[in-house]
């Protein structure tokens, strides 16, 4: 198939020195000036986690903000973590975004994985999958304009529209898969059977960050048949992957490694071994990164979408630069 496109995610994780509406709306407007073909931004309640030491905004209202100052990007969540959202006003929020926005936003969709984000909104770990598969179901009839009554074992709706509806289906995304195991990881390095169905039903799938391109591989030749079991067309199907990246402009190794420690630590923290996220995300020279990313396009890998440690353009500059003429989008 090739790659269709390249996303870039805002910088909306927020340093000691707070962030900016100003700084997210020019990174859009960058991105999109450069040809990129989307901005993205993640979803994370809490911070301090074993993986992020700094906060991060809200990811439906930043991309709202930036809706308004940009026309042509796309734009979507990678992911949102849908069991800690209620469903109605979840439909409700991204009704709005989508009218605002001329219909550009893709709703990429997770379970989640951090225990304390599901304590601190009253709900357990064992209840996510369910609670995704009952959101997504009730998501879809609200903005397709259903009245929606729905009796489900987490939420029970009578009667009930949000508008206003959209004009074409929704474009839905949803992760999960295989990854490269760790003691710190939360989740088994595995695709488990409701995430593979549930992908199945989607508009496309958004490859874990931590997964390398022979896991991909091995997670592609169990969706791939099981797709078109379910009559779906692979034409229609988006095969998405996100990765962090730090992009220094030197083919000196141990220059490039370096800078990208001390760039990953800050936005990361300690929870993780350098040697490990430089295993799985786009580290080393340029020339490395552009190798590790034709790897992912070589395997099935669609569209890219990749995720900023440094809110400066400067990185867009680099990648349009370094990584697009390579990528033969």
């Amino acid at each position: 198939m090739g790659l269709r496109g390249v996303g870039v995610f805002l910088p909306t994780f927020v340093e000691a020195g707070g962030r900016s509406g100003d700084e997210l709306a020019a990174f859009a407007r960058r991105a999109e000036a450069l040809g990129f073909d989307s901005v993205w931004a993640t979803d994370h309640l809490l911070h301090q986690s074993r993986f992020y030491s700094v906060p991060w905004l809200d990811p439906i209202v930043s991309l709202t903000y930036v809706a308004a100052t940009t026309s042509r990007l796309r734009l979507g969540t990678s992911v949102l973590v849908l069991p800690t959202r209620q469903p109605v006003v979840l439909a409700k929020q991204v009704a709005t975004l989508q009218a605002l926005a001329d219909e550009r936003y893709i709703l990429g969709v997770g379970t989640g994985w951090d225990d304390r984000e599901f304590q601190a909104v009253g709900q357990q770990r064992a209840e996510r999958g369910g609670r995704t598969d009952e959101s997504i179901a009730i998501i879809r009839r609200l903005l397709a304009g259903e009245s929606v009554t729905y009796q489900g074992r987490f939420y029970q709706l009578r009667d009930v529209a949000v508008g206003p509806p959209m004009r074409s289906p929704l474009r839905l995304w949803s992760a999960g898969g295989r990854q490269l195991a760790h003691a710190a990881s939360p989740e088994r390095p595995v695709l488990a059977p409701a995430v593979l169905r549930r992908i199945v039903d989607s508009d496309g799938w958004i490859a874990r960050p931590t997964s390398l391109p022979a896991q991909i591989e091995e997670d592609l030749a169990e969706i791939r048949p099981a797709l078109k079991a379910a009559g779906r067309d692979l034409g229609t199907f988006t095969v998405a992957h996100e990765n962090f990246l730090h992009l220094v402009p030197t083919e000196n190794r141990d220059k490039a490694r370096s800078e990208q420690r001390r760039a990953y630590a800050a936005i990361m923290g300690g929870g993780r071994p350098f040697e490990y996220l430089e295993h799985v995300y786009l580290t080393g020279t340029p020339s490395e990164i552009v190798a590790k990313l034709q790897a992912r396009i070589a395997i099935g890998i669609e569209y890219l979408i990749l995720h900023t440690l440094q809110p400066a353009t400067a990185q867009l500059d680099l990648w349009a630069e370094h990584l697009l003429p390579h990528l033969e989008i």
